[in-house]
């Protein structure tokens, strides 16, 4: 399989991707503005897009966390797939989850991991809005992970005027469990 990530700058064209977006409801995702102008607000920020066979399917951005403490980093934000762009079906069942055999833990999560300074805590937020997917994050992704130990909810907060749950991400720990499933790359 032919992916790649490919870090943001303004240079890319995403006119497709972004239009995708927008008709998939991936409100987050269907513009510079959504996607990468709110992230590039943030002391440290960073925006990547997922590339199949030279094909805009996916996007995913990281930024420093202030609010959960020095060496803090959000991940994860702004996550999207189309799988329906994808050669094989990649439905968002909890065996999936756990098995990494799905393009955000093959790509979009290692692509934040490794951008965030090494010993940093990261973070995933999840909350129950319909948007996108983050119903999904909450009811099905967060707590598997937990339940596997590559995550852990450790808050709640009222950020960016919604009520989220704040997951923190073990690196070590998800890198282990992907290294026992095969890759896509």
């Amino acid at each position: 399989m032919n992916f790649k990530m490919v870090q943001w700058t303004p240079n890319l064209d995403l006119a497709e991707f972004y239009a995708m977006a927008e008709s998939k409801g991936f409100v987050n995702n269907a513009s510079q503005k959504m996607l990468v102008d709110s992230l590039a607000k943030e002391q440290e920020w960073c925006v990547w897009i997922l590339y199949y066979n030279n094909k805009a399917i996916g996007s995913v951005g990281a930024h420093s966390f202030p609010e959960m403490g020095l060496d803090a980093y959000r991940i994860a934000v702004r996550t999207c797939v189309f799988t329906d762009q994808l050669p094989m079906t990649t439905l968002r069942t909890r065996n999936q989850i756990v098995t990494h055999q799905h393009a955000t833990s093959q790509f979009l999560i290692p692509a934040c991991i490794n951008w965030a300074p090494a010993g940093s805590k990261l973070y995933i937020t999840s909350n129950e809005s319909s948007v996108g997917t983050q119903r999904l994050v909450h009811r099905i992704f967060g707590p598997a992970m937990e339940a596997t130990g590559q995550m852990k909810r450790v808050a709640e907060m009222n950020y960016r005027g919604t009520n989220q749950t704040v997951w923190q991400l073990y690196p070590d720990k998800f890198y282990e469990e992907l290294a026992k499933y095969p890759s896509w790359n």
